[in-house]
């Protein structure tokens, strides 16, 4: 099973809301998923915008997780990856 860290969109139209989850990649984005990360929400600023659990994020990674373009730059700014 090939695993990845995606966003999954939980906001309403005009006002965007994502969950950062490890799903399988062949999962549609709204669909299953395996574990809850964090958040990231566009419309704040500061360090409200993106919350995560860095502890586990990190163990997903270590397990081979990849992540998407755009949950990778997240990651790296919450301090996950280098």
């Amino acid at each position: 099973m090939s695993t990845r860290i995606r966003l999954r969109k939980i906001g309403r139209k005009k006002l965007p809301l994502y969950r950062i989850v490890v799903a399988d990649k062949e999962s549609p984005r709204d669909g299953r998923f395996i574990e809850i990360l964090g958040t990231y929400n566009p419309k704040l600023e500061g360090a409200k915008k993106i919350v995560i659990d860095v502890e586990k994020a990190k163990a997903w990674v270590a397990k081979g997780a990849t992540a998407t373009d755009t949950v990778a730059a997240l990651l790296k700014t919450a301090g996950v990856t280098g």
